[in-house]
């Protein structure tokens, strides 16, 4: 198994730095165990202008075999068929991925104290592999390869044997990357897209392995368009773990499209709380049901919004800004809502949502009827089309005022659900609570609180722009001085306003005909 690296240079930055940025003396050939075989560094050329390093791992079969005990490639059944005879020495796989982590793990972090800026530069380079297992061909490899910056890549497959040329060809390629890119990011492509290629390990896939791949894909993977392939090939076609690494390369490439921290993002619970049955709605929900029987002002919201989702005959109902799941759960005990649909953008929320709802205890009947996806709301979102109503319950309160149109347009107008519910607090009624010292917000994450005539221009203009019609309702005690503390919009599509109104004139039109059928 080979791998070369060669860089170019000038006299003022010679090419040999690529032994400091290595982290291995050009002048000298180094030996390195490995658990599977032997490891050895040497330089083929070491010029000012040409400098080559080459990497090369003899893999020792019955090792493999026996450290394997079926694991990984162990189990498939070219390896059954021959376990002691076979590609695992010459081919570029996990084995060789793995070698290049433990003999150049510093420079595979981008760390060089000798030469610190080198190491942070981009080089020209030009790394080749002789023979790299390729399921899915030379075209899989540009679709792996060409995204990454690289100017020239280049998958030439290895024929079966060149004496019988009418055999074709093998899924083996001879890979050849060429240009400029920093020397850390090119290994760590390697160190992923290398068992990714070949579509096994040779080792067991445990959780951890998610780390390492976020890890090693920073700065490139949350982006890359194959990034759904790469991170189920990489950890071994496990949906669980899998679904875990998708989930936080969305909250990456969210928080770099905000150029803000993934804690930022990830912040909408701070633990999971060990009694996940009872649970209410930050301070307004202890606060209003903290010593008599009434019901907290969270139930009563949630009362209010089951209310105006039966008043419109919604089956298919969308929690936008699901949290922790109490509407969810409360939507799941009525029939009536057909498909549940809780979304967040926080991981930490939907798992303690999916626990709240005993999703992984759920009979199949009533898990066909709730989906949570993780999911930003200030971005339009396919999966949000075609629902009767969506509900956004304490969301809006939570979005910087600069975002609210993207959010507004995502909502009202590109998923467009015929129904639209927003519930918010009422900034006015903040001195009606005893505990809440003056000028502060409701919750520490609160970007700002309506007056109720705040509420109403904003839902006002949001009607008028997309198309609906806007009704307001208040939740908990109506103050006449300061109003409720909760005040909710009810949005109906003008579509839908006009299907009723149809609906009523047909009504209409055959209750006249069956009178006058009476009368005659």
């Amino acid at each position: 198994m080979f791998l070369t690296i060669s860089t170019t240079g000038t006299p003022e930055r010679p090419a040999t730095d690529l032994g400091f940025l290595l982290h291995k003396h050009p002048d000298r050939a180094q030996t390195f165990s490995t658990a599977h075989g032997t490891a050895h560094v040497l330089y083929p050329e070491a010029s000012a202008e040409r400098c080559t390093a080459a990497l090369l791992l003899e893999i020792d079969p019955v090792a493999l075999v026996r450290r394997g005990k079926g694991k990984g490639r162990g189990g498939a059944p070219d390896a059954a068929l021959a376990q002691y005879v076979n590609d695992r020495p010459y081919a570029a796989s996990s084995l060789l991925a793995v070698a290049l982590s433990t003999v150049f793990k510093s420079a595979l972090r981008g760390v060089c104290a000798a030469l610190p800026e080198r190491a942070a530069q981009p080089l020209p380079l030009r790394i080749e592999i002789p023979a790299v297992p390729a399921r899915g061909g030379a075209e899989l490899v540009g679709k792996l390869f060409g995204p990454l910056g690289w100017t020239s890549v280049e998958a030439r497959p290895v024929a079966l044997d060149e004496r019988f040329p009418q055999w074709g060809e093998s899924r083996y390629v001879q890979l050849v990357l060429d240009g400029e890119l920093r020397l850390a990011d090119a290994l760590r492509q390697l160190y992923v897209l290398l068992p990714v290629l070949d579509d096994a390990k040779h080792y067991w896939v445990a959780p951890d392995e998610v780390d390492k791949l976020l890890r090693a894909g920073e700065g490139w993977l949350a982006e890359h368009p194959e990034q759904k392939l790469i991170t189920s090939r990489y950890l071994a076609r496990r949906w669980s773990l899998t679904r875990q690494a998708m989930e936080r390369l969305e909250l990456v490439r969210l928080a770099e499209a905000d150029d803000i921290g993934v804690e930022a993002i990830d912040n909408a619970v701070e633990e999971i709380p060990a009694d996940l049955t009872a649970g209410a709605d930050t301070m307004d929900g202890a606060a209003s049901a903290a010593v008599t029987k009434e019901p907290s002002l969270a139930d009563q919201r949630r009362e209010a919004i089951l209310t105006a989702l039966h008043a419109t005959g919604a089956g298919t109902v969308l929690d936008l800004g699901c949290g922790q799941g109490q509407l969810v759960k409360a939507l799941l005990k009525d029939a009536r809502f057909t498909r549940i649909v809780g979304v967040d953008v926080s991981v930490r929320a939907l798992a303690i949502a999916a626990r709240r709802i005993g999703l992984d205890r759920m009979g199949e009947r009533q898990a066909v009827r709730v989906t949570l996806i993780q999911g930003a709301l200030t971005y339009t979102d396919k999966r949000l089309k075609g629902y009767d109503a969506a509900v956004l319950s304490e969301v809006v309160e939570h979005v910087d005022l600069p975002r609210l149109p993207a959010l507004e347009y995502a909502v009202f107008g590109a998923a467009r659900p015929r129904t639209v519910i927003v519930t918010t607090p009422n900034v006015e009624y903040n001195v009606r609570w005893e505990t809440l010292p003056a000028g502060h917000a409701r919750h520490g994450d609160h970007r700002f609180e309506w007056t109720r005539e705040e509420f109403r221009d904003w839902a006002g203009a949001v009607a008028r722009r997309h198309g609906y019609d806007v009704t307001y309702v208040p939740i908990g005690p109506d103050d006449p001085e300061v109003g409720p503390p909760t005040q909710m919009a009810v949005f109906s599509s003008h579509q839908e306003n006009s299907h009723q109104d149809s609906g009523h004139q047909e009504t209409r039109r055959e209750e006249s005909h069956h009178q006058e059928g009476k009368a005659a």
